[in-house]
């Protein structure tokens, strides 16, 4: 024995340590086995937050540091790329003022709605995607998804989104200077729905954060961690993921909860 601790270059105390750890049964193994679950339910989407916000969700008490230790164990992390802002190139043109003001929070449902429009390319095809979210629990309401970045798909979002939530429903629409928002047809639309149009500042994205932020989730979580054949096949994704999103990708902020639990269990249908 003296034999081998000297060609391990180990003091007597720390050899025995050692083995005994290695011996010893893995404590956390129930732990782990949580984990893993609930990192293969959601793909391999959730970091340690969120699978920490989830054990926790049934009852059982575990710190968010502890878990990120025992993923590094285990060897998993999240799938998702980091999230960067891109700088909206705004164009020349009537606009709205900056109500919003960056105040990215609501008392209640309907109050504020962000929307814009973003670009995904497949097989040397794009695809626009048109949604609108509402900032009292980060809800996409309604969306809209087209080949071409035209009028009729803004047009077909904010109908669907006034559909779905009712006439009852006046929010303030907060966009970025794109030339949809400026068209005399949209603003129309908006002052016969009862709505206040509000506009970003030319050129700061910062001002549509949270759209922009829904953005960079879909497209770290979804678009460039699947494989489609064609523009179609994309299109057809998007209703999934957007659901999946709504219903049950839990956020921090909202304690633990997905947009629709959190509008449900706060009583707002």
């Amino acid at each position: 024995m003296t034999d081998l601790l000297q060609a391990a270059g180990l003091p007597r105390s720390t050899y025995y340590y050692r083995v005994k750890t290695l011996s010893a049964p893995d404590q956390h193994g129930g732990l782990k086995a949580k984990i893993q679950a609930v990192y293969a339910a959601h793909r391999g989407l959730y970091g340690y937050r969120r699978i920490t916000l989830t054990i926790r969700s049934d009852g059982e008490l575990v710190n968010h540091k502890k878990v990120q230790r025992l993923m590094n164990e285990l060897g998993i992390r999240s799938r998702v790329r980091r999230k960067k802002f891109r700088s909206y190139q705004g164009e020349v043109g009537e606009a709205a003022p900056n109500l919003l003001n960056r105040e990215f929070t609501a008392s209640g449902p309907n109050e504020k709605w962000v929307t814009d429009v973003t670009e995904f390319r497949v097989a040397g095809k794009k695809l626009y995607l048109s949604p609108v979210m509402d900032l009292y629990n980060g809800e996409i309401v309604a969306y809209e998804s087209s080949h071409r970045p035209d009028f009729p798909m803004v047009m077909g979002m904010l109908k669907k989104a006034v559909k779905k939530r009712g006439n009852a429903a006046t929010p303030m629409l907060h966009s970025d200077q794109g030339w949809h928002y400026r068209m005399q047809p949209y603003r129309a639309a908006l002052a016969r729905y009862g709505m206040k149009q509000s506009m970003s500042r030319k050129g700061n994205c910062f001002d549509n954060a949270a759209m922009e932020s829904f953005f960079g989730t879909l497209k770290a979580e979804y678009f460039h961690l699947t494989d489609f054949e064609d523009v179609d096949a994309l299109q057809a994704g998007l209703k999934g993921y957007i659901d999946y999103y709504n219903r049950h990708r839990i956020k921090s902020k909202l304690g633990g909860l997905s947009p629709v639990e959190y509008r449900m269990r706060a009583g707002k249908n």
